[in-house]
């Protein structure tokens, strides 16, 4: 009897093990989790984070490659306008700072240095990086000093960061002089869901003055949902297309839109799961 369970007992751990190698397998196939998407300016490639890290697959499919290889937490990957370099948040020195990588992978280049934390939101152009962060409060500051500021700064190791407004901007798209952002006006988490309150977040347009800055430029909100509207994204081949995803059906979905007016189209209509991450290549 003693002989038989200890067989049994044998048995059953050989199933346990080949279970856990199963599951592992499974796991490493179809990865969960996979956040920030972020799709390359020709629309070739994805750039994500997964566990921490950043990688990059083709928009077809196929192995995913890894850019980083840290301890620390690296996430927010932004592609620069030529698609040649990645930006991405990083806190392997302790808060998160902006780093940059080429695309096809090399060794991380520190942008920033600040004690506070700096999330890349996107390229002004092919070498200045938009990012949030309250490294000094503006006097005209929206929500007062705990609330993230938007500045911008040099893609080059050392250089110094300038404020470009004092609006908090949760998601930046870019279109030469004109940029599409996603305001904030409290402290709730931007990913509560069906919230309906005047502080939920709407799409605002920005168009730089003849100096390129946002200080002698206008703005002009173009979303009143008294819900979530997020995530705005140029479409180039329009002119003063944009898309982006509202709750407005009770599920944040994508929607089409223009600055200039005009009735917009809900283009998805999913009804258990958001739509998150919106992406779009430059054409």
């Amino acid at each position: 009897m003693t002989n038989q369970l200890i067989i049994m007992k044998r048995i059953f751990l050989a199933g346990v093990a080949a279970l856990s190698v199963t599951a592992a397998a499974v796991a490493e196939d179809s990865p969960l989790w996979l956040r920030n998407t972020a799709l390359s300016p020709d629309g070739s490639t994805i750039a994500f984070t997964f566990k921490g890290d950043i990688y990059t697959v083709p928009f077809g499919g196929g192995d995913a490659m890894r850019l980083t290889a840290s301890p620390a937490y690296d996430s927010w990957p932004v592609w620069s306008p030529d698609g040649k370099t990645i930006a991405f948040g990083s806190d392997r020195e302790g808060s998160v700072d902006i780093y940059t990588v080429p695309a096809t992978g090399g060794t991380p280049v520190r942008i920033t240095t600040h004690s506070g934390n700096e999330t890349p939101k996107a390229y002004l152009d092919d070498t200045h990086i938009l990012y949030s962060s309250n490294i000094m409060a503006d006097a005209q500051a929206a929500m007062g000093p705990f609330q993230a500021q938007t500045y911008v700064v040099e893609a080059t190791p050392g250089a110094r960061p300038a404020l470009f407004m004092s609006y908090p901007a949760t998601s930046i798209s870019v279109d030469g002089g004109r940029i599409l952002y996603q305001d904030r006006k409290g402290y709730e988490d931007v990913l509560r869901k069906h919230e309906r309150s005047s502080g939920t977040s709407d799409i605002w347009l920005l168009t730089l003055g003849a100096d390129g800055k946002a200080k002698d430029g206008t703005f002009k909100q173009l979303t009143t949902f008294n819900g979530q509207d997020q995530s705005p994204v140029w479409n180039r081949s329009t002119d003063g297309g944009f898309y982006y995803v509202s709750e407005e059906d009770g599920t944040l979905n994508v929607y089409f839109a223009n600055i200039n007016g005009g009735e917009k189209r809900q283009l998805t209509k999913f009804t258990t799961h958001p739509v998150r991450s919106l992406s779009a290549s430059a054409d």
